[in-house]
């Protein structure tokens, strides 16, 4: 009789092999459906008076931009995107509130006298994040308010190291960098302080420890991604740069076509690719959401220390669209179609809801501005989730409105670029302009702005002025004498 005790072992052990294979697999699926629904990391890089036109992928020229151009040919990048509004304060109140700044009382930029800051009532990404579980850092220009109460961590943050304020809030010279004689000028301001927490770290005393600024906030980002590898973070580093005075790195100094503003470009084009290098080392990369914006457009007046507005009319603390309209790049693998080109309206007061319902989090009962994009980030360009911008300046004055292609500027006042400007870091002056009666222009066909077509589409005009009566009510509006509306809220005031 045939011995099959070989054989019997042999088939049992071709079952054990197809079971450890498949226990392989399951484990492996299993593993990999824990990381699609783990919750996502969140990164947002926001610059200082960046134009529209200073991305490589938004056609900048004399310097180039190749982490921020892979990065929008690894995810999506918006044609028609708005910061809150065109000034630093107002804007990064926007952001992280997610209401226009003019709700919740902030307008232009606070200065280090000021006594006021974000209210504790708000609710920021940063609040929200930590409720679901997030760990959270801010590295970079606050600028919501520089005393304790006002501070980053005391809005949701775990981490600070950072300006309070712009950094030409300071008793130098943006030129030479030299101290000026007290109680002229700029000479009456504070020094520049470095905070790390809540306490001041160390002073900004000259151009060359500006210089240090974007390295020092670039690797405190990825010590803190490196640290914080196995938990969900957010992390939001508002760089100093480009403000003027500008500062550079060695590394970077000299580097570039453009003189040091291209140089300035290329040191936050490296601070960004070394951020995504940390997110790879870590295996991060498919399961964060890296988000690239900046505050407002450029300050042209500055010249050749000022960014381009790509064809946009006018530049920062305007409401023409060189202004307003900024650069927006959104990576996520997991779930945003690569190299994709969203023509769609979205605003960065959009950010909170929309990271919100991707989170799980939840928004405050205070109302907000913002509405949730997620559907245009997953490639769904029918959808239209916002359909109208408020171009809100100034104290509270309601400058413009944009609803769908056509804007509908408003008799305003403001200071005009269209002359001569500065260099070198030397600002030149700017002229007071008039719009004495409502004009109208046609975004697809005429973003620079350039031909007002009021006569020609009286329909569009009673249409956007039912947008314009609503936001009256709800918010004021100065240039018509209406300082407040039903819903605006106080700005942050210090505790006696």
């Amino acid at each position: 009789m045939k011995d099959t005790k070989p054989a019997f072992k042999f088939i049992n052990m071709k079952k054990s092999i197809v079971l450890i294979l498949l226990t392989t697999l399951l484990a492996s699926c299993n593993q990999k459906t824990e990381q699609i629904t783990e919750k996502p990391n969140v990164i947002i890089v926001f610059i200082d008076d960046e134009g529209y036109g200073d991305v490589g992928c938004y056609g900048a020229t004399g310097f180039e931009t190749p982490n921020l151009d892979r990065m929008a040919a690894e995810g999506m990048r918006f044609t028609n995107f708005y910061s809150a509004q065109a000034v630093c304060s107002a804007s990064r109140a926007g952001l992280l509130t997610g209401c226009y700044p003019n709700r919740i009382g902030f307008s232009g930029a606070l200065f280090p006298w000021d006594t006021v800051g974000i209210n504790s009532s708000e609710w920021t990404i940063a609040e929200m994040l930590k409720e679901q579980g997030y760990t959270t850092a801010c590295f970079g220009k606050w600028h919501l308010g520089w005393q304790k109460e006002f501070l980053p961590l005391q809005h949701g943050f775990d981490e600070y190291v950072g300006l309070p304020y712009s950094n030409d809030m300071w008793p130098n010279s943006n030129v030479t960098g030299e101290r000026l004689p007290e109680g002229k000028g700029r000479g009456n301001y504070p020094e520049l302080p470095l905070i790390v927490g809540n306490e001041i770290s160390e002073r900004i005393t000259s151009l060359k420890d500006q210089d240090k600024l974007t390295t020092l906030y670039t690797e405190k980002a990825v010590d803190f991604i490196n640290r914080n590898a196995k938990n969900p973070f957010f992390l939001y580093v508002p760089h100093t740069m480009g403000h003027i005075p500008l500062g550079v790195s060695d590394k970077f100094r000299g580097m570039s076509e453009k003189g040091m503003y291209g140089d300035v470009m290329m040191e936050i084009d490296w601070s960004l690719g070394e951020i995504a290098a940390a997110l790879e080392e870590n295996g991060l990369k498919d399961n964060t959401i890296l988000i690239f914006t900046t505050d407002n457009g450029p300050w042209l007046n500055f010249g050749n220390h000022a960014g381009s507005a790509g064809g946009l009319r006018e530049g920062k603390t305007t409401t023409w669209e060189g202004g307003q309209r900024v650069p927006f790049i959104i990576r996520w693998p997991e779930s945003i179609p690569p190299g994709t080109v969203c023509n769609k309206l979205a605003s960065a007061i959009d950010l909170l809801p929309t990271l919100a319902a991707i989170s799980g989090g939840s928004l405050s009962e205070n109302k907000i501005d913002g509405v949730d994009i997620g559907s245009l980030l997953k490639g769904d360009f029918n959808a239209e989730p916002r359909n109208t911008i408020l171009y809100y300046l100034g104290e509270n004055n309601l400058n413009a409105v944009r609803k769908g292609n056509w804007k509908l500027v408003l008799p305003h006042t403001y200071r005009s670029y269209n002359t001569e400007p500065g260099n070198d870091g030397h600002g030149g002056r700017r002229i007071r302009t008039v719009v004495e009666e409502p004009e109208l222009y046609n975004m697809m066909r005429d973003p620079g702005e350039q031909y007002n077509v009021i006569e020609y589409h009286p329909e569009k005009v009673s249409e956007i002025m039912a947008e314009v009566e609503k936001a009256r009510n709800e918010l004021g509006d100065l240039n018509i004498g209406q300082e407040k509306g039903s819903e605006n809220r106080e700005i942050g005031k210090l505790k006696n």
